[in-house]
């Protein structure tokens, strides 16, 4: 593969991986969500199959098929099981509206492209040009968790910023170990699956995964 096509390449899917951080924050619709979460996951498993193949990594491309396979696969499973348990379909009440979320989705791309200027002369190349894409994917993922008021759509904004943690890594270190990255991610599925869990009893005790229930507690 040349480099003028591995480089747009790149660029594509970094693209792709930025844009459906983006419309995760633009719908409302769980499922579909869910969706966007999925071909993300395959995005980032192209980007490190890209970069394995570029730089002739056996590693890198094992790596690929444990991206592909947990974030494309068995997290987005799980959280179609979480959301057909629930019954609910919509995130009805974040509390920031669409176009809002958008708005605060453009300066925080703007604002990776800002922090990540140094780090990119450091040592420019088609990678590390992409970097950006990683952090603002961190921030959007970030905005995601602390916006929604649904456990499940604050799980998807925790794994939204795991995919921002694992592109990042990709793109500045053309990846990380394999056992890590395994290690790292037996670690998000438990987590994934301990919220499953906390979600299924807020739901019995509250009747719903709305967070502000938990308001209601009281010693």
């Amino acid at each position: 593969m040349s480099a003028a096509v591995s480089t747009q390449l790149l660029d594509v899917i970094s693209g792709a991986i930025l844009l459906t951080a983006v419309l995760t924050l633009w719908r409302r619709d769980l499922a579909a969500i869910i969706r966007l979460l999925a071909i993300q996951g395959v995005f980032i498993a192209g980007l490190a199959l890209l970069l394995g193949v570029t730089e002739r990594s056996g590693e890198l491309c094992l790596a690929a098929l444990a991206v592909a396979v947990l974030k494309a696969g068995v997290l987005p499973a799980i959280l179609r099981r979480v959301l057909a348990d629930s019954g609910e379909v919509r995130e009805t009440a974040p509390l920031v509206n669409v176009t809002a979320s958008l708005l605060a989705a453009a300066v925080l791309t703007l604002l990776a492209y800002v922090l990540s200027g140094p780090l990119v002369a450091l040592a420019p190349s088609a990678a590390t040009r992409a970097l950006p894409v990683g952090i603002a994917v961190v921030l959007l993922g970030f905005f995601m968790l602390v916006t929604r008021r649904r456990a499940l759509s604050q799980v998807i904004g925790f794994l939204l910023l795991d995919n921002g943690i694992t592109t990042t890594a990709f793109l500045a270190t053309s990846g990380v170990p394999l056992v890590v990255e395994l290690g790292v991610s037996l670690d998000v599925l438990l987590v994934v699956i301990v919220l499953q869990i906390v979600a299924a009893r807020m739901r019995m005790a509250f009747g719903s995964t709305d967070l502000d229930g938990l308001s209601e507690l009281r010693d």
